[in-house]
């Protein structure tokens, strides 16, 4: 039951990614898509210290200890 239920919400979230990236792309959304996104994180400073990209490490970094380190 839990098993069907986590693969649900995962698929219900891609499918939410999906729509929201093609909504981007279409010819004079306002949405922004996922690399203008991470290109506004990779350039965000504060001061000379490049916050969202020690921010995006760390991110990778944890995402990768959660759940590939055993």
């Amino acid at each position: 039951m839990m098993r069907a239920l986590a693969i649900g919400g995962f698929l219900t979230a891609l499918l939410l990614f999906a729509a929201v990236e093609w909504a981007a792309r279409r010819e004079g959304s306002r949405i922004p898509s996922l690399a203008d996104m991470c290109a506004f994180v990779m350039r965000y400073e504060v001061g000379p210290v490049p916050v969202g990209r020690i921010g995006l490490f760390g991110f990778w970094w944890w995402l990768g200890w959660h759940f590939l380190a055993r």
